[in-house]
C-alpha cells in the first residue's frame, strides 16, 4: 500500500489532505537535509516531488520562525512551520504529529532503518 493511502486508512482524511500534509512536512525535509540525504529519503516515496508542489506555501510568518529555530528540528517547530498549511488542507494542526509517525514508518518500510533515522532526526 503506497503512503496515501495508509495517510487516508489510518488518519481518516483525504487524498488531497494526505498529499498535501506529506508534501508540507517533506518541503521541510528538503530544506533541513543536505541534497544526498534528502534524495534517499525522496526515493521512498512515489510522487513526492509532485506533492511537495501542490503543499501549500509556507507563510512569511513561518518562515521568519523557521529561519529563527534550529535546523535539527523539533515536533513544536515543525507544527509552528506547517500548522497553517494543515489549516489550509481543512486539518487540525495537531494532525502534524499524526502524519509523522506514518510517514516515517513508510519510508522504513521502503527504504530501511538508515533511511528513516535521516528523516526522523530532522522531523523529532
Amino acid at each position: 500500500m503506497d503512503l496515501v493511502n495508509q495517510l487516508v486508512e489510518t488518519l481518516g482524511i483525504t487524498e488531497e489532505q494526505a498529499r498535501g500534509g506529506t508534501g508540507l512536512i517533506m518541503r521541510v525535509a528538503k530544506q533541513r537535509l543536505n541534497h544526498g540525504d534528502f534524495n534517499q529519503v525522496a526515493n521512498t516515496i512515489p510522487g513526492l516531488n509532485n506533492m511537495i508542489k501542490i503543499a501549500p506555501e509556507i507563510t512569511g510568518t513561518e518562515k521568519a520562525l523557521r529561519t529563527a529555530t534550529s535546523t535539527t528540528g523539533t515536533a513544536a517547530n515543525l507544527i509552528t512551520e506547517i500548522g497553517n498549511g494543515f489549516t489550509e488542507l481543512g486539518m487540525d494542526t495537531g494532525m502534524v504529529t499524526k502524519f509523522v509517525p506514518v510517514v516515517l514508518t513508510y519510508v522504513q518500510s521502503t527504504g530501511g532503518n538508515t533511511t528513516r533515522s535521516i528523516l526522523e532526526k530532522v522531523l523529532k
